[in-house]
């Protein structure tokens, strides 16, 4: 990032430093980055207010536009449009609630478990997490503008290794599991590597790096797995039973 470091109150033995937050300059700016330590950011809390806002408009986009909503199409050729307006309501307000999950847990419930696994300040790796995540809601827009384009989804986003494991696998786990690396997860990798190595020094490279990857591949296992779980189901069990008791 391209922090332009202000010394102010120089006089009388004080010193405070600012650096004003630029978001982009942080993947190529010359200054070093293990500065954030002893530095006041400015504007870093409206960044992160407006990661957060596009986050949302990105996931209610998605979710107006149909995508991740094939199981309500049942109820609507089936003439059930009531039905079908009161599950897409619900639907839009999962996504919602979704999207700030998924944003808290990338930026909030990852930068505390590196804080804890290299004892790093919990606020520094803050800064780390914004940008892993504003790279993952890119990931997302891309691959969305993409499909917004040809008229269709596919089961894989075209970002990862998943179409590329679908040529050759059959099992629905591995090809989930491949879907979730991806070109964006290996410049996350580099980020976080080159980030908390800029702060923690003494951490051996090698094992650190064998830990990113680590972590990566269990968080893309753990989200394979989930797509096991009978979410569709569930969720036209409530609406249609909600709509069933009217």
């Amino acid at each position: 990032m391209d922090i332009e470091l202000v010394y102010i109150l120089k006089w009388s033995g004080i010193e405070s430093m600012f650096s004003e937050f630029r978001f982009w300059h942080f993947l190529t700016g010359p200054q070093p980055i293990n500065q954030f330590d002893q530095t006041e950011l400015r504007g870093f809390n409206k960044r992160v207010l407006m990661v957060g806002l596009l986050g949302v408009l990105l996931f209610v986009l998605r979710e107006l536009w149909g995508m991740n909503t094939e199981q309500l199409t049942p109820l609507l050729s089936e003439g059930s449009l009531d039905t079908y307006s009161l599950a897409r309501i619900v639907s839009l307000i999962g996504a919602i609630l979704w999207s700030l999950i998924y944003m808290a847990f990338h930026f909030f419930g990852i930068a505390y478990l590196l804080h804890k696994l290299t004892s790093i300040p919990y606020r520094n790796l803050l800064i780390l997490q914004l940008f892993v995540t504003a790279l993952l809601l890119m990931e997302k827009a891309v691959v969305f503008i993409i499909f917004a384009l040809v008229g269709y989804t596919t089961p894989v986003s075209l970002l990862s290794f998943g179409p590329l494991a679908a040529t050759f696998m059959d099992q629905p786990f591995f090809i989930f599991f491949f879907n979730q690396l991806s070109i964006v997860t290996a410049l996350i990798i580099g980020l976080q590597f080159r980030f908390i190595r800029a702060f923690a020094p003494q951490l051996n490279s090698r094992n650190l790096l064998l830990g990113l990857i680590g972590l990566h591949v269990v968080m893309a296992l753990l989200t394979a797995a989930m797509g096991y779980v009978p979410f569709d189901t569930w969720f036209a069990q409530v609406v249609e039973g909600g709509a069933s008791n009217e």
